[in-house]
């Protein structure tokens, strides 16, 4: 679904990507780790159009869309939950998801009710100000916005930041639930742990290079990966 090959990726002088390479298969979660500043946003947002690779391509269901705005992708079936979240701070919940529809106007109504199946907490606060939904709330909500757009890929960017441990395991879950239901996702995550245990792959990401790559199962036993990220 999703090839990246070889790509390189500059913030002014700052090499930030280094002949990055990955695959995400069709029905797969694939994880990306690594620690903070290894680049892992950065692969999400040249992935989705955000930032351009100086090298390399980056082809999605079987098209080159290395040179193709962020705005197009969507309506290819790409979606993005950025790092932070970043709902419409003052928009009720329910503009929100609407806005997220905006490529797919025909299924408005439908895609609402699917959210709100799958978020009930944000049914119940659909005219609610966004900026006043707690943490867990706001991250719901950006999950649910990417989902109006019926995505083939979500990339999701640190969807657990900030979150307690018990929204962690909510947004997991979640995660699975989308997985089980068909949608193919890219993970980036630095709680490396609970990024394994459900990932069908994993790369870990260092330095801006790709240093490691195999089954979630595979790595989660590493030596290397319980050293560094398992606090093994």
């Amino acid at each position: 679904m999703l090839k990246v090959d070889n790509i390189n990726v500059y913030y002014g002088k700052i090499h930030a990507l280094k002949d990055v390479s990955l695959e995400v298969h069709p029905g797969e979660i694939v994880a990306l780790i690594g620690a903070n500043g290894a680049g892992k946003s950065t692969t999400l947002k040249t992935i989705s159009g955000l930032l351009r690779s100086k090298t390399g391509s980056i082809n999605f269901m079987d098209e080159n869309i290395s040179h193709t705005e962020a705005y197009k992708l969507v309506s290819k079936g790409m979606a993005h939950v950025p790092e932070g979240r970043h709902v419409f701070l003052q928009m009720t919940v329910l503009e929100n998801l609407e806005l997220g529809a905006y490529t797919s106007g025909k299924y408005v109504k439908e895609g609402i009710q699917n959210v709100f199946n799958r978020f009930p907490r944000l049914k119940h606060r659909k005219n609610q100000i966004a900026g006043t939904l707690s943490g867990g709330e706001q991250q719901m909500l950006a999950m649910g916005r990417a989902l109006m757009s019926r995505p083939k890929l979500i990339m999701m960017d640190e969807p657990s930041m900030g979150l307690a441990p018990i929204l962690v395991e909510q947004i997991f879950d979640i995660i699975r639930d989308l997985h089980e239901s068909g949608t193919t996702i890219l993970l980036v995550e630095q709680n490396a742990e609970m990024a394994l245990r459900i990932a069908d792959r994993a790369y870990v990401l260092e330095s801006g290079r790709i240093k490691l790559s195999g089954t979630g199962a595979e790595l989660a036993q590493s030596d290397e990966i319980k050293k560094a990220y398992l606090g093994g």
